[in-house]
Parts: structure tokens; sequence; C-alpha cells
């Protein structure tokens, strides 16, 4: 009798049904000459299916990977399936936790790694040749990004493509979609803790929220960890509705009866940050903002117990329609230098 199969999560459970559009790559029937002088069999992938196994290894999910690939995860499934099947090897190992590779998908996965490089390296140059590089970059980012990360971001962009013009707004993370939804930028950049409808994104970054006093509070000589029912009754200087901010603690304070009415609603991080040091009240706000406050005392970090404030910072553009040019230049920077941070 043969063991039963093993079961899978929702989001990484194969599908029998799909869109035309989104039938997975069948391999082609034609052998294409490589740089040498051979041939690529029918068994090589596409370059889609490839960065897809790359988002399924690092996430750990199928439907993680598809969500910010901006397809449907029953598509990315039957691609998965399809490759397997091309390949003629298991990549993926599924269980209620997830999607892992294989031994022989891990070897697949840095092979497939390299050969997407190479091609991004590809596509880069032809992007030079056609002159997209002198193009206009038109960026919109919440505050948090733009004041502690967008700085690095676009130094390495024009050091790479001193041509490129690049015009930055700021707004918080629900503008920053109202704004890339109405084509008023090419590249978007949020912290909330999802894609807003209508758009896709990736992830490029992570923050974590804090809780300070200025030295002079109450809470800065307390030696127990604050609790989410703590904090959630007490009265805080908070961000305005519509933050990424605000939105990643009213989320997190949910279970606890929501966030009490805030003492302050200020729009900024620099008038947060002034507002607990003069004694306002407590202060929730990006980690990114408060390390020199922090390291000179001029702020208290509170502990947390029971209540998590890490959040994913996102690049966002309208679904269906990947960046290209310097916005695709941006985006892979991005990615880098968080990689190396």
């Amino acid at each position: 009798m043969a063991p039963p199969a093993p079961t899978s999560r929702p989001d990484d459970r194969p599908h029998q049904h799909e869109r035309p559009d989104e039938q997975p790559f069948k391999g082609s029937q034609r052998r294409l000459t490589g740089a040498h002088g051979g041939t690529l069999s029918a068994r090589v992938p596409e370059l889609g299916a490839l960065e897809l196994l790359l988002a399924v290894a690092r996430l750990g999910s199928v439907g993680r990977a598809a969500a910010e690939l901006g397809v449907s995860q029953p598509a990315a499934s039957a691609r998965i399936k399809g490759m397997e099947r091309q390949i003629g090897v298991a990549l993926l190992e599924r269980s209620p936790r997830g999607s892992r590779p294989t031994d022989a998908g891990r070897l697949v996965v840095e092979w497939a790694r390299s050969v997407v490089e190479a091609a991004q390296s590809l596509d880069a140059g032809i992007d030079a040749l056609r002159g997209r590089r002198d193009a206009r970059l038109r960026v919109v980012a919440s505050l948090t990004v733009a004041e502690y990360l967008m700085p690095g971001w676009l130094l390495a962009l024009h050091d790479a493509s001193p041509e490129t013009a690049v015009t930055l707004r700021t707004a918080n993370s629900a503008d920053v979609a109202s704004h890339v939804l109405a084509g008023d930028a090419d590249l978007g950049f949020i912290e909330g803790p999802g894609t807003p409808p209508g758009l896709s994104g990736a992830v490029v970054a992570a923050d974590r929220l804090v809780v300070v006093v200025g030295p002079g509070h109450p809470w800065a000589r307390r030696r127990a960890p604050l609790t989410g029912a703590e904090l959630a009754a007490t009265p805080l200087v908070l961000r305005e509705p519509g933050s990424g901010t605000r939105e990643v603690l009213d989320q997190a304070l949910e279970p606890y009866g929501g966030t009490a009415t805030p003492r302050l609603e200020l729009a900024s991080s620099t008038a947060l940050k002034a507002a607990a040091m003069t004694g306002a009240g407590p202060v929730c706000l990006s980690e990114l903002a408060v390390v020199e406050e922090l390291a000179t005392r001029r702020l208290v970090e509170i502990p947390l117990i029971g209540i998590d404030l890490h959040r994913p910072l996102r690049a966002v553009w309208p679904s269906g329609h990947r960046p290209a040019g310097p916005a695709r230049e941006l985006l892979g920077l991005t990615r880098k230098l968080t990689r190396r941070d």
C-alpha cells in the first residue's frame, strides 16, 4: 500500500486550472546554439521559471514567492511542477510549513542564481546601449525610507548611471501607493505590512519599530519589559493615520484592544523625536530614525515583550508593469546594498 501523500499548505498546493496566459513553460523543442558551438537542450528552463525557483528558495513558500513576483499562486505552483517535469528531477519538498529545495533542487538553485545574474547583467548592458540610462526617474518614498535609506541608494544609482535625472518626492505610505497607481511615479517605497491593491512589490529592506521616551520619563527607569497590553492602554505620540508606522503599530496592538487615542499625531520622525525629548510622552517610530539619539542617551528605548514590531520595507509598482530602465536599476541596487549590509 502506497504511503499517503504529504499534506501541504494551501499556498503551496498545485492547482489544476490555470489561465491560458499563465501556463507553465513546457520547454522549447529547438536546440539552441551555445557560446562555444554546443547546443542548449530543451531541459534548460526559461529565465522566469528560474527567478521563481530562486524566490521560493529564499522565502520558503511558493505562495510568498508568487506574491513577490506579482503572479498568481496557482500559476507559480504549475510553473514549478512544469519545471520539475522539464528537468526530470524533484526540485522542492513541500510540507505544512512551506517549501524548501531538495538536494537536487539546491544544486539547481545555485546554477540558476548564476544564470539569472548573468541575464541581469546582459539586460543592464542592453539598456545602456539603448540609451535608457539617461532617462529621468520619478521616485516617491515614505518618510522613513526617504530620510534614512534613499540617500545611499540614490548615491549608488548616480555612481552607476550619472546621466539619470532623479526626482524624489516624500509622502506617507498610503499616499505613495496613490501616486504610483496614478502614474505620478515610476517606483514607490512603502513601510506597511503588505502590498496595497493594484500594486506589485518586492521587499528591499527590513526595519523595526521601537518605543522611546526621554530620559526623564518614568518608563526610562523601569526594569521590566513593557507588555502589549500596557502599550495599547497608553496614549502615545504617533504618526498620522495612513503612515506605514501607524499601520504596523495598529495591527500589532489589535489583539490587545487596539491603539489608545494618541496624545499627539505628528507628521515626521523629527517631530516625534522632539516630542519625546521634551517629555510629551512615549513615541513609537523607526529604529533607523533614533540611532544617534539612543547612542547619546537623549532618548531611551523601552524593551517590549509579547509584541513584534518588525516590518518589511517594499518597493512597489503598478501590477502588470515590471520596472524598466532606471527604475529597474534602482530596484536592483536596493537589493544589492541591503544584502551587503
